[in-house]
């Protein structure tokens, strides 16, 4: 009976203990964060590679299924610079897709080309009943003034003020009731009004203004203003019906020969760097992580720079001056609408993740196109392994 007695009377004890123990652990987890970093080791890793085709040209996104939609940004960032309405500011959070704060005039480029679609392409491509929609979800109609919607939209002018309901309520408001919309589209009092401010846009259906849906793009005052996630549909519309893409040059090609992390120095067989520098640009300090390519001639032994420690000038026009003229070296095999930078390098595994990094453009009137250095970033592009064949595109100057 003793025996027994001091049995319980231990395992109490030991029962206690661990309970305590056990307590201070959890609590330490929650406290340090220990419990999220567990989890992050048991839990499987999202891949950051985005779908791509391996052809004879070398890796290339798949762009019918590249959306803009899932191009999710790294790091937070905020900016204050000059545009069209002034002093603007662009803010974005990490784990934020672009296209809710990028701006169709920073994608204007020929190897896009989105300024020359129209509402009923993406509308047929993406399945989407227009007529559903109210003319608010098109952010650009929310600046346009008579005068801007007869230039852009096909046919418009002709028609007469009451056959066109929003023009009809606008025109009310200013004790217009007859003529064509041409006709009162030149009458001065309205020249600078927007139609928002002489109705609420979210009261009339996207189609009650006939051929709207027709009109280009670029055929809008200001188009380059509107935020990407403002053109119904684009954000989602995979990149193979941007017709601009049929036109890249993608004759230059390597292959992955060596990954080599930070401990290399003073590299100077470069095939990186920026429109404004050269693609040829040499990393002249202590950390010099890089890519290292095997091709055809000279090609074998160049190496392709970290982007993450090596920085280029950047940018032209007045918002060069954007993120003190930096942006990280790389090059822009497809086209001007993002730059391409080596990230993160695994000498072990043999393994290299590259980014996506892009910038911010505008029209200003009287200055002319402007654009900031490539400093939006990094957001998860392809990832190569050694002897996978990597698109350098133009120039294919070696050094």
């Amino acid at each position: 009976m003793k025996l027994s007695f001091r049995f319980n009377d231990n395992a109490l004890r030991y029962f206690i203990f661990f309970g305590l123990a056990a307590s201070l652990l959890i609590h330490s987890f929650i406290k340090y964060g220990l419990l999220n970093q567990t989890i992050g080791l048991i839990m499987p890793k999202a891949s950051a590679q985005v779908p791509v085709i391996n052809s004879p040209n070398g890796f290339t996104p798949d762009w019918s299924r590249l959306r803009f939609s899932d191009m999710i940004i790294s790091i937070s960032g905020s900016v204050a610079y000059p545009g069209t309405r002034g002093t603007e500011t662009r803010t974005w959070t990490a784990g934020q897709s672009i296209s809710s704060f990028m701006e169709l005039g920073d994608f204007e480029t020929d190897e896009l080309a989105i300024e020359s679609l129209n509402l009923s392409t993406i509308a047929r491509v993406q399945e989407i009943n227009l007529s559903n929609l109210r003319l608010d979800d098109f952010q650009l109609t929310q600046w346009q003034t008579l005068s801007d919607l007869v230039k852009a939209v096909p046919d418009l002018g002709n028609r007469s003020v009451t056959s066109v309901r929003p023009i009809r309520d606008f025109a009310e408001q200013f004790g217009i009731s007859s003529g064509t919309i041409a006709d009162i589209s030149r009458d001065s009092s309205l020249s600078n009004i927007p139609l928002s401010q002489g109705i609420n846009l979210n009261n009339y259906p996207l189609t009650s203004i006939p051929n709207l849906q027709n009109a280009s793009i670029n055929q809008f005052n200001n188009w380059q203003d509107s935020l990407i996630i403002g053109v119904p549909g684009l954000s989602t519309l995979t990149w193979d019906n941007l017709p601009g893409l049929r036109t890249l040059d993608l004759s230059f090609v390597a292959s992955l020969d060596l990954p080599l992390r930070d401990i290399e120095a003073n590299r100077t067989r470069s095939i990186s760097g920026s429109y404004q520098d050269g693609f040829n640009v040499p990393c002249l300090q202590n950390n010099c992580a890089h890519a290292e390519m095997s091709g055809i001639g000279k090609t074998t032994g160049t190496q392709w720079m970290s982007g993450k420690f090596q920085k280029v000038n950047g940018g032209f026009g007045i918002l060069k001056a954007l993120n003190g003229g930096k942006e990280p070296t790389g090059r822009n095999p497809f086209g001007s609408s993002f730059k391409q930078v080596v990230w993160n390098i695994y000498e072990g595994s043999g393994k290299v993740e590259t980014t996506m990094f892009f910038r911010i453009c505008k029209t200003i009137p009287f200055v002319g196109r402007t654009c900031s250095p490539y400093f939006i970033g990094p957001v998860p592009f392809i990832v190569y392994q050694e002897k996978d064949p990597i698109v350098l595109g133009q120039p294919n100057s070696l050094p």
